[in-house]
């Protein structure tokens, strides 16, 4: 047996405190009304296996027929366009400008001193970091879904993710800056937000690093989060 399931076993005291943590909380979790099924989702999401065909879509999905019916739906929707150069192109450039946020944390930076707000530049790139923090070290880590590629479609030059799938990183931080940006900014920004986040999430799926379920996920917790920012920015004045 290799050194990479070694530790799995008995054995190895301490070696996996955090993992009996989590199996205990799920226990507890489980007679909670309405979270069976989803504590279902997440102990057998790390077993599921190959939902798709070909060597080269080494993911699935672990949450049942119907989003692996989704997911398909997504991707051969978006293959068309796949061979379009200018949306290519723009998509592309997207997943990449999404990287650690980067997209996002300059938007703020800018915006913040075009409008003199250093106190929401400050504020919204702590709250960025603190979403990418709970998307990646945390939801990630419980679901553990694996991508539908390891490499992204052929096509396009993007980085390897080391994370797991679900959800999307770059869907939650966009859905996280642009609803807190829109709050900010008032509804004459959403065309101007709102079609950022969409480019960067879309271009997700676009580029075969992303199930389009993991976009939806990741756009659900990215919201969530920057409601919950929302009115800790409002006690602290900053809005």
């Amino acid at each position: 047996m290799t050194d990479e399931h070694s530790n799995d076993h008995p054995g190895h005291p301490g070696d996996h405190e955090p993992a009996r943590v989590i199996d205990r909380a799920l226990d507890e979790a489980r007679d909670l009304p309405g979270l069976g099924p989803l504590v279902e989702v997440v102990e057998n999401a790390d077993e599921a296996e190959h939902e798709y065909p070909g060597e080269d879509r080494p993911g699935g999905s672990p949450f049942g027929d119907a989003i692996r019916r989704f997911d398909e739906g997504v991707d051969a929707a978006l293959e068309p366009w796949r061979n379009q150069p200018v949306v290519s192109a723009v998509m592309n450039a997207a997943t990449n400008a999404g990287e650690f946020s980067g997209i996002w944390h300059v938007s703020n930076i800018v915006r913040g001193v075009a409008l003199g707000r250093p106190d929401q530049v400050v504020a919204l790139g702590v709250g960025i970091g603190l979403e990418s923090l709970i998307v990646n070290q945390g939801l990630k880590r419980l679901f553990k879904r694996r991508r539908p590629t390891s490499d992204g479609d052929e096509r396009f030059d993007i980085r390897t993710p080391l994370t797991s799938s679900f959800p999307s990183g770059h869907a939650s931080a966009a859905a996280f800056a642009a609803t807190t940006l829109i709050t900010w900014d008032g509804k004459r920004s959403i065309p101007l937000w709102a079609t950022l986040a969409a480019t960067v999430a879309v271009s997700r799926p676009f580029v075969r690093i992303h199930h389009g379920s993991d976009i939806v996920g990741g756009v659900a917790a990215g919201v969530t989060m920057a409601l919950v920012a929302g009115r800790v920015y409002r006690r602290l004045g900053i809005g």
